[in-house]
């Protein structure tokens, strides 16, 4: 299975931070933000990565990754984005990249505190299709929202005034090649954009999507809020970690 992790976008949110600098470049505690998605790909096994940006500050990407040999890659590849059309659109370039395989797909400003290597095993078991991660947030109108029915998903809502489940559909996916073809099929949202939720809802529709739920915290690091709570919980993470060896030799 290869990854691909999608860090375009302007980063209007985090002005005048991203004057400067791609979003996924900020710091989030002691790395740059586009380490947390890709070590994600790494624990799951991953070692064949696309990262799709955009923007003035692309080539930064290139000086501060190299070949992804410190990460464990055995290749790192990139894509350019021109303008912005939505997550589906920035996938859309990642297919000549896949070559047919399977792919797992992480959104640049997703952290999570465990892994998603069960997930990824689980999702390698299906004969075909999809599988969104799932998480339970206390603001899901925020977010891709789940119908739930009979224990699977019947649709997801994007941003839904009065949310159906407590659950967010987070920025981790796992497709199946028919991905490129659904995103062919797409037409623009609203808002003028190639939805990821229209894919998945695409999944839904063929009986052909799979979900699981994500262990520890999770989030996204998109806005000044969300950014300043990313590195706390990095950061906590990271002093408890350093404290373990101290606790064993002290039982």
């Amino acid at each position: 299975m290869k990854g691909i992790v999608l860090a375009g976008g302007i980063g209007s949110r985090l002005n005048p931070l991203t004057r400067v600098t791609n979003k996924h470049l900020l710091p989030v505690y002691d790395k740059p933000m586009i380490f947390y998605p890709l070590q994600t790909l790494v624990d799951a096994g991953v070692r064949d990565i696309l990262i799709v940006t955009g923007g003035q500050n692309a080539g930064d990407f290139l000086r501060l990754l190299q070949n992804g040999k410190e990460l464990g890659l055995q290749q790192l590849s990139f894509a350019y984005q021109e303008g912005e059309a939505g997550i589906a659109d920035a996938l859309r370039l990642a297919e000549p990249f896949a070559k047919g395989d399977r792919i797992s797909v992480v959104l640049g400003d997703n952290i999570i505190e465990g892994d998603v290597s069960a997930a990824a095993a689980s999702f390698m078991q299906q004969e075909k299709g999809a599988m969104v991660m799932l998480k339970e947030v206390p603001d899901p109108e925020r977010f891709g929202v789940p119908v739930i029915e009979n224990g699977r998903i019947v649709r997801i809502e994007e941003k839904p005034k009065n949310p159906q489940s407590p659950f967010a559909v987070i920025g981790i996916y796992f497709y199946d090649a028919s991905v490129f073809d659904r995103i062919r099929e797409l037409k623009p949202s609203g808002r003028g954009e190639y939805e990821i939720t229209d894919i998945n809802n695409s999944y839904i529709a063929d009986g052909t999507l799979r979900h699981s739920l994500l262990e520890g915290w999770w989030t996204d690091a998109g806005t000044f809020e969300s950014l300043w709570h990313a590195s706390n919980k990095v950061r906590e993470k990271v002093l408890r970690k350093a404290q373990e060896p101290a606790m064993v030799r002290n039982v």
